[in-house]
């Protein structure tokens, strides 16, 4: 009569196989969670710097130009590559007069990490958004 073979060696195979189902999401996780955690913090500075410049521009046609910059600036340093405009705007309509305020939406969406090559580039993603109110300097000269 045989006798019945133990499971030595079985345990070691179910740890192995069970890390791997649950590292993998894990991992996924902690890639989407810390690129939109970096976004956020990109959009909420652009938008911050954005309005700064916005205020402070002293050509009013020029100041929605020198505002983009400031954001896709902001956004570079945080590693990403942004091709929108902020939008600008306050409660005296888009003024740069002494006083005014002046507010600033810079909005994104991040991509998730190997989604785009499933669902197609852009198509999957969380939007972050960053808004900042500046208040044009009481002293600043009329353009």
């Amino acid at each position: 009569m045989r006798r019945p073979r133990g499971d030595d060696g079985n345990a070691l195979v179910e740890f192995v196989y069970l890390s791997v189902l649950l590292l993998i999401p894990l991992v996924y996780l902690l890639l989407a969670v810390f690129r939109v955690q970096s976004a956020a913090f990109g959009v909420t500075e652009a938008a911050r710097q954005a309005g700064r410049a916005y205020a402070r521009a002293d050509d009013p046609a020029a100041a929605a130009q020198v505002g983009a910059a400031a954001a896709r600036l902001a956004l570079r340093d945080q590693g990403i590559t942004w091709t929108g405009s902020p939008e600008f705007c306050g409660s005296d309509g888009c003024s740069l007069a002494p006083g005014a305020t002046v507010r600033t939406r810079v909005r994104y969406t991040v991509p998730l990490p190997f989604v785009g090559s499933i669902f197609g580039k852009g198509r999957a993603g969380i939007p972050v958004t960053g808004v900042h109110t500046e208040v044009v300097d009481r002293w600043k000269e009329e353009p």
